[in-house]
């Protein structure tokens, strides 16, 4: 479980990102982080990845501060997809998915690619396994992002406007693959599409001015941001 205990952000210029921010992200669940742009929910993500350090308050994973973890450790508890997924353009799949796990968990390339390999057939892309990122659909670079990430196993998983570059079809294919994935991996999704949040998440938060506008079922949240939601970009 991870716990985010009177969090405050304000950047070099001023500008203060999060204010007194405390919620709780649950096991086993997808939770949404909402808000328009510049409401402080990727400045969110980056504290609790660790690429922020607060002014005030803490993040703990359980009764642990994260910046007591060190950096091996925490790791392997928090994974995280950026927006831009950041695959390697001159790996194949399978040579993205394998490359951490030789050099950070010491496995040979014969194990590593076996893992990979089971890993891309659970998630039902196996077939990309020897295709490069440019010849694969967005949608398939999101998922195999996703894989990638889970190869180090980790209990939580980020992930930054996972649907920016995918379309409605997708984006529902989408929710569903993660939810069928949240037994193994809990998620917290940064987004900015309602309605894909209220599909795949059950909890969530809506961010407004670096504060917390609203946190808790996401039906309950969308009753009380329903001006806000019905307006939404």
């Amino acid at each position: 479980m991870i716990r985010v205990d009177n969090l405050s952000y304000t950047y070099g210029n001023g500008v203060q990102a999060l204010r007194n921010i405390t919620a709780v992200f649950p096991r086993e669940h997808i939770f949404a982080i909402m808000g328009r742009s510049g409401s402080g929910k990727t400045t969110l993500l980056n504290c609790i990845a660790r690429f922020l350090r607060p002014q005030q308050g803490a993040v703990f994973w359980e009764k642990t501060n994260i910046l007591d973890l060190d950096e091996k450790r925490f790791r392997s508890i928090l994974g995280v997809v950026f927006q831009r997924l950041n695959l390697f353009p001159h790996l194949t799949v399978l040579g993205n998915m394998t490359l951490a796990p030789r050099r950070l968990r010491g496995c040979s390339r014969q194990s590593a690619e076996a893992e990979a390999l089971e890993m891309l057939d659970r998630l039902g892309i196996a077939e990309l396994a020897e295709s490069y990122p440019a010849q694969i659909s967005g949608g398939q670079a999101q998922r195999v992002a996703i894989a990638r990430g889970l190869m180090l196993k980790p209990k939580v998983m980020l992930l930054d406007e996972p649907t920016s570059a995918l379309d409605a079809r997708t984006t529902s294919e989408f929710a569903q693959w993660l939810r069928e994935l949240k037994s193994a991996t809990s998620f917290i999704v940064v987004t900015h599409d309602l309605s894909f949040a209220g599909e795949t998440a059950r909890n969530g938060m809506f961010m407004v001015g670096g504060r917390i506008r609203e946190c808790g079922r996401m039906e309950d949240i969308f009753k009380h941001v329903k001006k806000e939601a019905g307006t939404y970009d």
